[in-house]
């Protein structure tokens, strides 16, 4: 039976995951953390202030994050100090705090860290970076809607999209939107963020050129997807080496 706790317990993912691990036969869900005291599923929420006191006293196996990135880098230091592996799901990291995690976590726990769980997104990505070898010389653009709760643009899943392509082509400017009387297209990548209603997560790239687009498109109907993956990482990364692991690791791709 692997322990889980969840950061970030009482959010919208937190409440989705939860119900997961709360259902699934080899998952214990011990408890959570959050800005406030509570409880699901039966079990107590604690304040993030005392994160140190309840890891100690129910020793989780492993610690899922989804919160805010200020906030996972305090959650990944305490789960480090406690041996606790983890899952993190958080976007947002400034590169400072990202190297600040690297630091933190190499050598000291396993960790699957990724800005997005769905398989299906995973595979995307891979879709994309096929595309971006073959397409390089054609106009780029990367579109992607969240609902208007969702506080870092662009997502974290566009970013990684950014990074995909920036790999297989070389590093270009990127145009975050269009205004006024901006001239021929130049060579950037256009990235366009809309943020409405209760979106769960769409993300499209396209590759046009004279007489013909190709475009790539993610679009996720229901958090469960995400959380369904954050539930394949819990049992992969149980028992793993420490360092940082990718999503491709847990897939097996």
């Amino acid at each position: 039976m692997i322990k889980v706790a969840i950061c970030g317990a009482l959010g919208r993912m937190g409440m989705t995951i939860g119900k997961l691990v709360n259902e699934a036969p080899d998952l214990e869900l011990v408890g959570g953390i959050d800005i406030r005291s509570g409880s699901f599923y039966d079990v107590p929420v604690v304040t993030s202030s005392e994160i140190d006191s309840f890891l100690e006293s129910v020793k989780p196996d492993v610690l899922i994050d989804f919160t805010i990135a200020t906030a996972a880098v305090e959650n990944i230091k305490a789960a480090a100090r406690h041996g606790t592996a983890l899952v993190v799901g958080t976007t947002g990291f400034s590169p400072e705090q990202r190297t600040e995690i690297e630091t933190v976590i190499n050598g000291t726990v396993p960790a699957v860290i990724s800005s997005n769980y769905s398989v299906g997104v995973n595979i995307f990505w891979r879709l994309v970076r096929e595309a971006a070898k073959q397409l390089g010389d054609y106009d780029i653009e990367v579109i992607e809607a969240h609902h208007h709760f969702k506080k870092d643009a662009p997502s974290g899943t566009a970013k990684t999209i950014l990074n995909i392509i920036e790999e297989e082509i070389g590093e270009r400017e990127k145009l975050y939107g269009r205004e006024g009387m901006i001239g021929e297209r130049g060579n950037e990548i256009g990235v366009h963020v809309i943020r409405g209603g209760d979106i769960v997560g769409d993300h499209s790239v396209l590759f046009a050129a004279n007489n013909e687009t190709i475009e790539l498109s993610h679009r996720a109907y229901d958090r469960a997807v995400f959380a369904h993956g954050v539930i394949r990482a819990v049992r992969w990364i149980a028992g793993k080496e420490t360092g940082i692991h990718s999503m491709d690791e847990v897939l097996g791709l």
